[in-house]
């Protein structure tokens, strides 16, 4: 397994730390990032990962800016895509050129990327997973991550009945360096399942302009949390998907619907979430960046719309969200009224 050529494409806060657990197991790892800086700090000095409990260790990278891909000679066996969902499909585009015939891809991603990877680079190539992992990098070369190896967790299934599904520990075997790894033949609704999870937390959290742990207590926001992850529950049922365990929670899915997106966000929020833990989206727009709010809750509010339906909660979220982006808006907790007459209007 060891001699597999190995591409990371992404190495913001998680895929830098999953590439310094797989290059740390002997697996031989290039990276490929977007951020300049973050690359030439990488390739002066390694990455430094800081740990929960403060510890540091530092992991020399090999890695590429996006222009020096036309410059790679030789094929990648297996490609992990961890980048933001927005930005997948182009991602693939990239990196198709130089994933072998026969390698194989996954995406470590929120959202529902599975289809846009396999149209580029087919569904015999394709793999899918569902993650549960957090950090955030705001220092070139620096990364914090919030849960170690033994805290994180990625469900990974081939994309549909043309994959490889014999394949699938090619993937894994790398893979369990930076997390545990369950293997699923219904990746789909797991991706599903975690989008779930994602409506409960990223936007509430990220419009309060607080950590998740802190937006919690906040009046009524548990109430708007819960609503945003039924209502994208209620879609992906009706999609077709089925509940399925996550995150390694035994009877997790033997909950009735009405009670599982709630369950879902106290698994999170007791198993992956720190005092500190600010949702992805937070992060991406203390940077400056767009955040992943369309592909997440906006995502329910578009598939709810083609089934016929309506998703009020996810999309006064996604409202919201497109105001902070355009600058009309301040993350802040003066926006819990707006979020909370959503779900109790006058």
């Amino acid at each position: 397994m060891a001699e597999k050529r190995i591409a990371v494409v992404g190495t913001g806060a998680n895929g830098a730390a999953i590439a310094a657990d797989m290059t740390g197991a002997g697996f031989d790892v290039t990276c490929i990032e977007q951020w300049p800086p973050h690359v030439e700090a990488i390739r002066a000095n390694g990455v430094t990962v800081r740990s929960p409990q403060g510890d540091e260790k530092v992991t020399k990278l090999r890695i590429h800016h996006l222009c020096e891909v036309a410059e790679i000679k030789l094929p990648f066996d297996l490609v992990y895509i961890v980048t933001k969902a927005y930005d997948a499909r182009w991602h693939s585009e990239l990196i198709r050129s130089v994933l072998a015939p026969d390698g194989l891809a996954v995406g470590l991603q929120n959202g529902m990327t599975l289809d846009d990877m396999a149209s580029v680079l087919g569904p015999e190539r394709t793999f899918a997973s569902a993650i549960e992992i957090a950090g955030n990098c705001f220092e070139p070369g620096v990364v914090e991550r919030q849960t170690p190896p033994e805290g994180s967790w990625f469900a990974l299934g081939p994309y549909d009945e043309r994959t490889p599904a014999d394949r699938v520990e090619e993937l894994a075997v790398p893979l369990r360096s930076a997390g545990a790894v369950e293997i699923t033949d219904d990746v789909r609704s797991a991706k599903w399942m975690k989008l779930v999870a994602n409506a409960a937390e990223m936007l509430p959290s990220a419009i309060l302009g607080v950590p998740l742990v802190a937006a919690l207590h906040v009046e009524g926001m548990r109430e708007v949390m819960d609503a945003a992850g039924t209502e994208a529950l209620d879609t992906a049922l009706a999609l077709g998907n089925r509940i399925v365990p996550m995150f390694g929670q035994e009877g997790i899915e033997d909950l009735p619907p009405e009670r599982y997106s709630a369950a879902l966000l106290d698994a999170v929020l007791a198993g992956w979430s720190l005092e500190s833990t600010k949702v992805a989206i937070l992060q991406d727009w203390i940077k400056g960046r767009k955040g992943e709010g369309e592909e997440m809750s906006g995502l329910v509010v578009r598939e709810q719309e083609r089934l016929g339906g309506d998703a009020p909660v996810n999309r006064m979220l996604v409202e919201l969200s497109r105001r902070v982006e355009s600058g009309e808006l301040e993350p802040g907790i003066a926006n819990a009224e707006l979020m909370t007459a959503a779900v109790h209007p006058a």
